[in-house]
């Protein structure tokens, strides 16, 4: 399947990309996708060069820079291809982390889901096309290590996991009482009135319990998410284009759920719940997203880097899927929610904002997405809760980006990663029970 570069750009934006469902890394290699050793940028040849030989460079528009395997190097490179706004660590010196090293946990072992044969932790770490693992216990590194595009100084593509820090943000208001997540969005956003998200309230936003009519059907030239696209890009529209330009002005145009389902009856995954929270924290806290993230979080947890975002052609920050940041920084956020959202001393996220994600969703709204793999899980705050004995729940983003918390073992782990597959379905069999394993292993120490 081919797209136009504005279409990809956008699909890259929205944390989506339209290929072919696979059910796993053996069936994506069968169908032709080389291995994580074979795609990897340094043996690809990726950008290499003074000039890059032309068979070799990765350009925006001449090619497809979210393709596979091409995606392993631009998801560690993506304001090379997309304008982007800066999230500020601010001055201050970076808080660093001690180390604790755990030679052992390469070899610890587990069985995939529906799995016939064990697997060891390594050897899921090239199954999931592994870009960069931290693992954190007690506070301290025991894991950590760097393939392909990235390494311990490189920004990697965030891709969804950007929801949780919109969401967050938005559950530390309403802990602190500035947003109140009983109102109607179009109390606080006039604008969306008329659109089907005025009549949700700003907790169903948040939860993805809203309801409204949107297709993610690729195939469909006339679907709901090309016309989002064409909002959306940063690139220049066509002269004939008449559509909504940016994702504010996309969204006062969706319409109501076409079956009568209304909000709060179901949990539906989509994007647009996340850009309509990154409008509503910016107009409460008169702050972009960008602004709000550093001032609240990035420049008070002694990040080492600072992180960007990808913008709409209007400047607008993606609050759904824009974010690229460094490993370690999503550590210490991953940290800080461990701890009930203290950090060196200071309360930085009330901790009943992440009592608030802890105790999870609706169950029921959420078992009727119907995913398998994640029965009996939940979806708060724009963070999944899963229905384990460790109480763990994460943020995540397709071709496997993930921040895993679990309060029982007192460990995080976060995950960078380019498989071929954007559906993360594809990626959980040989990953959850990886995590568990793992979160096992080190409570045994």
């Amino acid at each position: 399947m081919s797209f136009s570069i504005s279409k990809v750009a956008t699909i890259l934006a929205l944390g989506v990309v339209a290929v072919s469902a696979l059910s796993s890394n053996v069936q994506a290699q069968a169908t032709g996708f080389p291995t994580a050793q074979e795609s990897d940028p340094t043996v690809m040849g990726w950008m290499e060069g003074f000039p890059p030989a032309p068979d070799q460079r990765i350009t925006n528009p001449d090619s497809n820079f979210f393709s596979f395997p091409r995606l392993r190097w631009s998801v560690c490179h993506l304001r090379e291809f997309l304008p982007t706004e800066q999230v500020s660590r601010g001055l201050g010196a970076p808080v660093p982390f001690n180390y604790a090293l755990d030679e052992t946990i390469d070899d610890v072992t587990f069985l995939p889901i529906r799995g016939e044969e064990e697997m060891t932790w390594e050897e899921s770490l090239f199954a999931n096309y592994t870009d960069g693992i931290l693992i954190l216990h007690e506070g301290r590194i025991v894991y950590e290590r760097y393939f392909g595009c990235l390494d311990e100084a490189g920004q990697h593509a965030a891709m969804s996991m950007t929801k949780s820090f919109s969401g967050i943000l938005a559950e530390m208001m309403v802990a602190e009482g500035t947003l109140d997540d009983t109102a109607l969005v179009q109390e606080i956003i006039p604008e969306l009135e008329a659109s089907a998200f005025g009549s949700a309230t700003v907790r169903q936003v948040m939860d993805m319990t809203t309801a409204f009519e949107f297709s993610e059907d690729y195939g469909d030239p006339d679907a709901a998410i090309w016309v989002y696209n064409a909002a959306a890009s940063p690139f220049p529209k066509p002269a004939d284009y008449d559509g909504p330009e940016g994702y504010f002005e996309y969204l006062q145009t969706v319409g109501p759920d076409p079956d009568g389902i209304q909000h709060g009856d179901e949990f539906h995954y989509r994007t647009p719940n996340s850009d309509v929270l990154g409008w509503i924290i910016s107009r409460v806290s008169g702050q972009e997203v960008t602004e709000l993230l550093s001032d609240r979080i990035w420049s008070r947890m002694g990040a080492e880097q600072d992180a960007y975002m990808t913008v709409d052609g209007v400047g607008t920050p993606f609050a759904g899927g824009g974010l690229s940041a460094g490993l370690r920084d999503l550590g210490r956020f991953g940290q800080i929610m461990l701890n009930d959202g203290e950090w060196q001393g200071e309360q930085l996220i009330p901790a009943a904002a992440i009592e608030s994600v802890v105790g999870g969703g609706n169950l029921d709204d959420f078992a009727a997405a119907g995913y398998a793999d994640l029965a009996g899980g939940s979806y708060r705050g724009q963070f999944w809760i899963f229905n384990n004995d460790h109480g763990a729940y994460a943020a995540r983003g397709v071709h496997g980006q993930t921040i895993y918390i679990d309060p029982t073992a007192d460990m995080v782990i976060v995950r960078f990663s380019s498989f071929p597959i954007a559906f993360n379905s594809r990626i959980d069999p040989t990953s959850l029970p990886a995590y568990q394993a793992v979160a096992e292993h080190l409570m045994a120490q």
